[in-house]
């Protein structure tokens, strides 16, 4: 495997043992826990005055942090996104800065593409000839898009609750996808779920790309965080509002922040808040309850149209919780309705587009400003994570239902 000089190999978040990369490939051989690429930070060979020299604006620029080089990447140009001026949203929330960070500008629109990037990259080193994972919508589509470009065969399940854009796009990139049937209305990501779960029963040679199965996903994540702090001279932003369904993504950015902090790059951890919808709040609820791991809701409790956080029993929990209040931060659950307005807002008063879902992050954010959680000085960051686009119908709607 052409793996990085720091990359040391993979360390059970549970029972603490490291193993070999090579020879491990998922969940962790002796507990199952979840496995998280380590590194001895003494051999990192890369300063920041050294990354201002480093032509290249996708997350590979960060290749010394990451565990394959960048040589061997499956790559799509993914990372790089703008980190928007909000100065209206800032008036409204009556604090010093709101910067919006694009994941939308990705390869297929959301920020799934860096943990895809990693984990098709892992197992295309690992010999693998065919992927699969279950997904809400978008993972889906970007692992199709991976599979594609590494020569990977995809087999995507998604539910039927799915955006037909990430339906649709999954199969123009020539994946196997199965929509799972709706049992008494639209199917969950728990029934795709199931449905994956069997046939990676029936073809064990199937190589996983599933969020906390593989061990990539949230380490391509991680780089949003190295590229914001970078983006603020290495000084970390007062919050960071992230929208939270598996959490993949603030697991990956508190890593970042602890490994800038470690590498003496950043004083301070990015202080996370996870933003959910009222009608699938899991995290949220575990949080002020100042319980360690979520209660899991039945799919038939999930109640928004929130598809891509609508994520009833995020199995990371743990490590999200544990993000959120070590970064010192918090979680915020908001109605679907505001959410809505939130990206209808984001998109009239900036001209910023993002997806229904994502604008959770920035109802979040107002709602933790109208609570007073900012100060007037402070720097908030909305963590946009995926396209306008891909919510197109539900935003057009939602603005039809307003104007009426």
């Amino acid at each position: 495997m052409e793996t990085t000089a720091a990359f040391e190999g993979l360390t059970c978040v549970d029972c603490g043992e490291t193993f070999d990369a090579e020879t491990a490939t998922h969940r962790c051989p002796d507990c199952d826990g979840i496995l998280d690429p380590s590194y001895d930070l003494d051999r990192v060979d890369l300063t920041p005055a050294a990354l201002e020299r480093r032509p290249g604006e996708t997350m590979w620029r960060y290749e010394e942090l990451l565990p394959f080089t960048r040589e061997a990447a499956v790559t799509l140009g993914e990372g790089g996104t703008p980190l928007v001026e909000c100065p209206a949203l800032a008036d409204a929330m009556d604090v010093g800065r709101v910067l919006l960070k694009d994941e939308g500008a990705n390869p297929t629109g959301t920020f799934k593409d860096r943990g895809q990037s990693l984990a098709t990259t892992a197992a295309r080193e690992h010999g693998a000839t065919e992927v699969a994972l279950n997904s809400a919508g978008n993972a889906g589509q970007s692992a199709a898009a991976y599979a594609a470009r590494a020569d990977l065969d995809a087999h995507v399940f998604l539910p039927s609750r799915a955006g037909f854009t990430q339906k649709a796009m999954t199969e123009v990139h020539g994946a196997d996808l199965t929509v799972t049937d709706p049992v008494g209305g639209n199917s969950q990501i728990g029934d795709a779920g199931r449905a994956y779960a069997a046939a990676m029963e029936e073809h064990p040679d199937w190589y996983s790309t599933k969020t906390f199965v593989t061990p990539y996903r949230h380490e391509g994540k991680k780089t949003m965080a190295l590229e914001l702090l970078e983006g603020l001279d290495w000084e970390a932003p007062d919050a960071v509002v992230y929208p939270t369904g598996g959490g993949v993504g603030l697991v990956g950015m508190h890593k970042a922040a602890r490994e800038a902090r470690e590498l003496g790059w950043s004083d301070d951890l990015v202080p996370m808040y996870a933003a959910q919808a009222v009608g699938c709040a899991p995290v949220v609820d575990a949080y002020e309850a100042g319980a360690d791991r979520h209660e899991p809701l039945a799919d038939d409790e999930v109640d928004t149209a929130c598809n891509g956080i609508a994520i009833p029993d995020p199995g990371a929990s743990p490590l999200i919780l544990e993000a959120i209040r070590e970064s010192d931060g918090g979680a915020v659950a908001t109605t679907d309705r505001e959410i809505l307005d939130a990206a209808i807002t984001v998109a009239r008063e900036e001209g910023l587009e993002i997806g229904a879902t994502c604008a959770a992050a920035a109802s979040g954010a107002f709602a933790l400003a109208d609570a007073g959680e900012f100060g007037p000085d402070d720097t908030v960051v909305i963590l946009n994570t995926g396209a306008g686009n891909k919510d197109v119908d539900t935003l057009r709607a939602h603005v039809g239902e307003t104007e009426d």
